[in-house]
């Protein structure tokens, strides 16, 4: 009896200390649990209180471009493509990028680099469309973007779907947060150029009519513009991005039509002073 009484107590010992272990290893498997989800939670509510970083906004190119050659289309529609791929891109580039740098991280680092793009590749378009027509000019003034900021809210990245499609419509008709308020932009104004022109010989007629037309189809897209774009800029962005380049398209219209009539009969001079446009509130 004296002799098997040590190994009972050898063998208590040792269920007790096993016990122990597990409850000791149970504590700390609770506690590494409560930890790691501690810092989950902690990673998601930094996520859900970030800024939200708002758009990028751009005017659009498309409506301030001439009748395009189709020796010229596949090159400026790809062109289009781009900058609406830059759009996105810098949209993104938003998103992942929001908190950081200092106040001017966004105009150094985002739409600053954006616009270099974009005066090239506006400016590969109207390469494009001077090889075999008049050059569009002033169309740099369209490369500049703006930042449209949001309220506050979860900093989240865009769906592929509603991305695509809020460039898209940034670049078919720039802002249309305001559109429709014809009222609050005004409309342009221009003079008119039919009842300027001489009697214009029967070989050039067609010609005539068809550029005549071409000139109120560039009034009616930039009262377009205008009213998409109401709120946007500064105190000269209606004179820079859409005054500007609709009198260069009137020019080089008007130079056509002026350059079909000398075909045949003496060209008409002087007409390029109807031109210019003005805002009428």
């Amino acid at each position: 009896m004296s002799r098997a009484l040590p190994k009972y107590h050898k063998r208590r010992a040792v269920m007790i200390g096993g016990a122990a272990a597990v409850v000791l290893s149970g504590a700390v498997i609770a506690g590494s649990a409560l930890a790691g989800e501690t810092s989950k939670s902690g990673g998601q509510n930094a996520t859900t209180k970030a800024a939200s970083p708002g758009t990028v906004n751009c005017p659009a190119v498309a409506p301030s471009l001439p009748a395009v050659p189709a020796s010229a289309k596949a090159e400026v529609d790809r062109n289009l493509t781009l900058l609406n791929t830059q759009i996105s891109e810098a949209n993104k580039r938003l998103v992942d990028t929001v908190g950081q740098g200092g106040p001017n991280f966004v105009q150094n680092a985002i739409l600053g680099p954006l616009k270099d793009k974009r005066v090239a590749t506006i400016n590969r378009i109207a390469t494009a469309i001077g090889r075999t027509a008049a050059k569009p000019q002033g169309l740099d003034a369209l490369a500049p973007c703006t930042l449209n900021s949001a309220g506050g809210g979860a900093a989240t990245a865009p769906s592929s779907a509603a991305s695509a499609s809020a460039t898209a419509t940034a670049q078919a008709g720039g802002n249309t947060g305001n559109a429709g308020s014809t009222n609050a932009a005004g409309t342009i104004s221009c003079p008119d150029v039919a009842s300027k022109l001489p009697t214009i010989p029967a070989s050039a007629k067609a010609e005539v009519d068809r550029n005549l037309a071409l000139l109120n189809t560039q009034i009616s897209e930039a009262n377009t513009r205008l009213a998409n774009t109401v709120g946007q800029g500064g105190p000269h962005f209606v004179q820079n991005a859409i005054l500007g380049p609709l009198k260069d398209k009137r020019v080089s219209t008007i130079d056509r039509i002026a350059i079909s009539i000398g075909r045949t009969a003496a060209k008409p001079q002087g007409l390029d002073s109807l031109a210019a446009c003005t805002l009428t509130k």
